[in-house]
């Protein structure tokens, strides 16, 4: 998976995360549109394996911005800003789930201040239709056996093996998001991928044609 931020990995190539999130802070509404816009798919698709439930992810991909919106004043810039996100959407994630309810939208209408004459609220930012996490896999059958899969793994090993395997993240990376020792990341993903070659092999033995 590529790094957004690495050269040529979007229209904003020398452009960092932490660039952009100081422009917002600075009052430049377009500089969150592009942070939005540069983890629109990888951050939604995280978050619809995670909980299993499209609709509630693209709820809790807003509540995730939404926090980086509220948030951002207290963000060391010098720290790279994707495991900060990723935190926030993991515990976002983690509250949905033990909820299962739908959030309120009342707050994503609040004004933000963006220096211009014109008000701007935050749900103008956000993308109006944020894609379903198949969209871009050729074979639909194997995605959706894949995401039955992670969904039905516990909660600490879906976690792990997403952020690891789908995402490609460094394992200092995944334990900071998930607020564990590393050594804990690399036994629980050890787990984790028997568990899912497990559960695949299981399951594409049962699709075999007699």
């Amino acid at each position: 998976m590529k790094d957004p931020n690495r050269p040529g990995a979007d229209g904003n190539r020398l452009v960092s995360d932490e660039q952009l999130l100081r422009r917002y802070m600075q009052g430049d509404t377009q500089a969150f549109e592009q942070l939005i816009d540069r983890y629109r798919r990888e951050l939604f698709h995280f978050l619809s394996r995670y909980l299993g439930d499209p609709a509630l992810a693209e709820d809790v991909f807003q509540e995730t911005f939404l926090q980086v919106h509220l948030s951002a004043g207290g963000f060391d810039l010098s720290r790279r800003l994707k495991p900060w996100l990723f935190t926030i959407a993991a515990n976002k994630a983690r509250d949905a789930l033990r909820t299962r309810t739908r959030r309120s939208a009342v707050s994503l209408d609040a004004e933000i201040d963006a220096g211009g004459s014109e008000p701007t609220r935050f749900v103008d930012l956000m993308p109006a239709e944020i894609p379903s996490p198949e969209a871009s896999l050729e074979n639909r059958e194997t995605a959706l056996g894949v995401q039955e899969i992670v969904r039905q793994m516990p909660e600490s090993l879906r976690a792990v093996l997403l952020l690891s395997y789908f995402h490609e993240l460094p394992y200092k990376e995944i334990a900071e998001i998930l607020e564990v020792p590393l050594g804990t990341v690399k036994s629980r993903l050890h787990v984790a991928v028997r568990e899912f070659a497990r559960r695949w092999q299981a399951g594409t033995g049962r699709r075999k044609p007699s």
